[in-house]
């Protein structure tokens, strides 16, 4: 093998249908196209979900390439980058044939990368994929098998958590936020490092606390108080930072993240409801069967039965909330009439795609079993006067082919920290029992 030689990278269907741009982030290697991916992407033309749409800018992609992509050279993909090879009659390979019985399009796209690291012993040849099954089954017949990186974040400890803890603050500085106004010019607070667009902070000096938000318009740190949201009230810190950003108008992207039990999406809700009067709709959505690429048409019933099992959670939150008021209470009653006139609508996400998004108050809960395309997508669907707002739980990801690193929440999160109309909070605390908590802890 050549020394420093270019890197010949095998890809498998799922990283294009992650990224269909995915060819072009190779730098100088090469890669290769097994025919079987073609034939899987084939399946995945027609269609209105992400991966349908990755699945046909690809083929648009390689369609407009110059050179002959089937080629012993392959096409070249531009200054500074490789090429890309379709690979047809890849020879059956005896020690893949031994190893797997079964014939499926993964070991054929295994066949075809250990018949090109046969055939190309002058350079390394290794096998993409987002399916971590496959990467180990390469690895077992001696070919190297790594993930997609090009979306993923560096590191899941340095993710951006919305919020710092400055122990030793003057007490009279603390005093000031309750006295004047509520607000403090940053330059009265240097040993505050760096603060970000909308960081929270708890200040504290002993037994004294306040908790504040910093303001990048007026570069000044603002007291969060604790209030009431259409009946719900924040039980800590955390939660009072995301009701502030959930209310702020001029904060028109929230991130929420936080294991089960910390009160993500019933948050969210509140403050929907809570500021309902400036804006035209409020919509929740969230992913429909992350586990399958089947659409709803699979499930039984009609299209309330098809919804039911996957938007009852965000239907027990809108239950929580009405429950905090007398059933014939008008706040009660609004709800109820805010669903019967479409006011207030839940739908999946799918349901979402092509429309301009005018005016509406936008929640999106379980936003970590999303891709960072599908997340692009949506946001780039808010028109005039929305805002929108995705909550997840990192740790606990259902889509197959994303982790806590590559997922959709992850990345933005990392991609929007300090822009001016953005906010985030890790809320930390559950809060929806002891129970809930100690089986989060110990389980």
């Amino acid at each position: 093998m050549t020394v420093d030689a270019p890197k010949l990278f095998v890809l498998d269907t799922n990283v294009i249908l992650h990224d269909s741009n995915c060819i072009r982030n190779f730098e100088e290697h090469d890669v290769a196209i097994p025919i079987t991916v073609l034939e899987e992407l084939d399946k995945f033309k027609r269609g209105n979900e992400d991966i349908h749409f990755q699945a046909r800018q690809f083929l648009r992609q390689l369609d407009a390439l110059t050179g002959d992509v089937l080629s012993p050279a392959g096409a070249p993909l531009g200054a500074g980058r490789g090429g890309v090879r379709v690979i047809i009659g890849a020879e059956q390979q005896a020690r893949v044939a031994d190893a797997f019985l079964e014939n499926t399009p993964d070991h054929r796209i295994l066949n075809t990368a250990v018949w090109l690291q046969r055939e190309r012993q002058d350079r390394p040849v290794i096998l993409v994929s987002k399916d971590t099954n496959l990467r180990m089954k390469a690895k077992a017949l001696g070919l190297p098998a790594q993930d997609y990186t090009s979306d993923k974040i560096e590191s899941f400890d340095k993710l951006y958590m919305g919020k710092r803890v400055v122990e030793a603050t003057p007490a009279e500085l603390i005093s000031r936020f309750y006295s004047d106004g509520g607000v403090v010019p940053a330059a009265e607070l240097p040993f505050v490092d760096s603060p970000i667009a909308h960081e929270n902070f708890v200040l504290r000096d002993g037994s004294k606390s306040v908790l504040v938000t910093y303001r990048p318009d007026d570069d000044a740190f603002v007291r969060v108080e604790k209030s009431t949201c259409y009946g719900i009230t924040p039980r800590n810190a955390e939660q009072s930072f995301a009701l502030h950003a959930l209310l702020n108008d001029n904060i028109k992207l929230v991130t929420l993240a936080g294991t089960a039990g910390t009160g993500k999406t019933l948050l969210a809700l509140a403050a929907a409801l809570e500021c309902r009067q400036q804006y035209r709709q409020i919509l929740l959505a969230r992913p429909v069967v992350p586990l399958s690429n089947r659409d709803l048409g699979f499930l039984p019933g009609d299209i309330s039965d098809k919804l039911d099992p996957y938007m009852q959670p965000l239907y027990d939150n809108l239950t929580v909330i009405r429950h905090q008021f007398h059933e014939n209470s008008p706040a009660a009653q609004r709800i109820l009439e805010m669903r019967e006139s479409e006011k207030l609508l839940v739908t999946p996400l799918a349901y979402i795609r092509g429309r301009s998004l005018q005016r509406i108050y936008f929640i999106v809960d379980e936003a970590q079993n999303l891709t960072p395309h599908e997340i692009k997508t949506i946001i780039t669907r808010a028109g005039e006067g929305t805002k929108i707002i995705f909550t997840g739980d990192i740790r606990q990801i259902d889509q197959p082919y994303l982790d806590a690193l590559s997922n959709g929440l992850s990345y933005l999160i990392n991609r929007m920290v300090g822009q001016p109309i953005y906010a985030h909070i890790t809320l930390e605390k559950g809060e929806r029992s002891p129970l809930a908590d100690l089986a989060s802890e110990l389980l």
